[in-house]
């Protein structure tokens, strides 16, 4: 089922959203990765975290993939 037009406008908000956080956790973990000291959780979880919102990124873009007829 292919979604509405209010759906998909809604789910590239959405993705948009998310690439926003991606970007921003991207520029955190560098600049995290210039200091001295590092917390090695802190890091790991940003890291966890910004790969959960490139999976949900995908996910949703495949949403907005039209369903090919059988």
């Amino acid at each position: 089922m292919n979604p509405s037009e209010e759906e998909v406008e809604q789910i590239r908000e959405r993705i948009a959203l998310l690439k926003v956080e991606h970007r921003d956790l991207d520029t955190a973990i560098g600049s995290l990765q210039q200091q001295p000291y590092v917390d090695p959780m802190q890091m790991r979880r940003m890291k966890k975290r910004k790969l959960l919102l490139k999976d949900m990124i995908h996910k949703l873009e495949s949403m907005l993939i039209p369903d090919m007829p059988a």
